[in-house]
């Protein structure tokens, strides 16, 4: 596969939502909506009793983030299924990246904390919500290299499952983009290499019977509003499946493009080749 992934074109626009999809979207986000708010206002004072007593140990906190993202399928409609167990080792968790859903879809099994790019801290809305949820900011100047290590190993010595998608960018679902290898070297680092797991899990979407296979899929220049408009007014929906493959233990690879190119390997293979070979 070319390391240049050049976006397919974004699916047609759906039809103009009829009564019917605008109350199914309101009866699926309407209390999903509630209960995020609810959620979110009792994680906020928690946390500050939390991180009083805890530091940046979260024994409580994530478990309104796993409630949050289980009720997402409850009141969605869209079917998760698990294969495979989380690892309890510390390190780090990594998937490829098809749409906005992979957040709930990751944090539903068990809580994890996602490592996002710095711009996102200060975007509208989900900027406030990624730092209550504990989110990683880090930035991609190869001098802060060292600094994202600390970071790291802070988080995790703390006892945090960092997230990341090695991809870069999110797909159709379809394909597993060549992984980036640049935040695998902070593992690498002599206070995280002995102990430090990387788990790489694949996630398959399938789509609504009768939609086309990319439903879910979220990329390129689509826009999050109408993909949510989309999903949540479906008349029927689909689901994912989240597989997660063996963890690998850091210090039984000699670098970093060794782990990144077995983890790709491995979120690739559990993908249909079907798949594969149409993308």
């Amino acid at each position: 596969m070319s390391a240049t992934w050049y976006a397919p074109e974004p699916p047609a626009p759906p039809p103009p939502l009829d009564g019917a999809a605008k109350w199914r979207i309101a009866r699926r986000a309407g209390p999903l909506a509630l209960f995020l708010l609810l959620c979110l206002a009792l994680l906020l004072l928690v946390r500050l009793v939390e991180r009083a007593l805890c530091g940046l140990r979260r024994p409580v906190t994530p478990i309104f983030q796993r409630q949050v993202c289980r009720a997402f399928f409850r009141l969605s409609g869209i079917r998760l299924k698990v294969t495979g167990t989380p690892m309890r080792e510390r390190g780090a968790i990594v998937s490829n990246h098809v749409s906005w859903l992979d957040i709930f879809t990751l944090s539903a099994p068990r809580p994890v904390f996602f490592v996002s790019k710095s711009e996102v801290r200060s975007w509208p809305g989900i900027g406030f919500l990624a730092r209550a949820a504990g989110t990683v900011f880090i930035t991609r100047k190869r001098g802060d290299a060292k600094a994202q290590q600390d970071v790291f190993l802070n988080r995790l010595r703390a006892g945090q499952r960092l997230m990341f998608f090695p991809e870069g960018t999110s797909t159709d679902g379809k394909r597993v983009l060549p992984f980036k290898t640049t935040l695998f070297a902070a593992f690498f680092a002599p206070e995280l290499r002995d102990f430090c797991h990387v788990q790489p899990v694949t996630l398959l979407y399938r789509a609504p019977e009768g939609e086309e296979p990319r439903f879910y899929g979220w990329w390129g220049d689509m826009d999050f509003g109408a993909s949510f408009l989309k999903i949540f007014g479906a008349k029927r929906q689909g689901g994912v499946e989240v597989i997660y493959h063996p963890p690998l233990a850091v210090a039984d690879f000699t670098d970093r493009k060794a782990l990144a190119a077995e983890c790709e390997r491995r979120v690739r293979s559990a993908m249909p080749w079907d798949w594969q070979k149409d993308a």
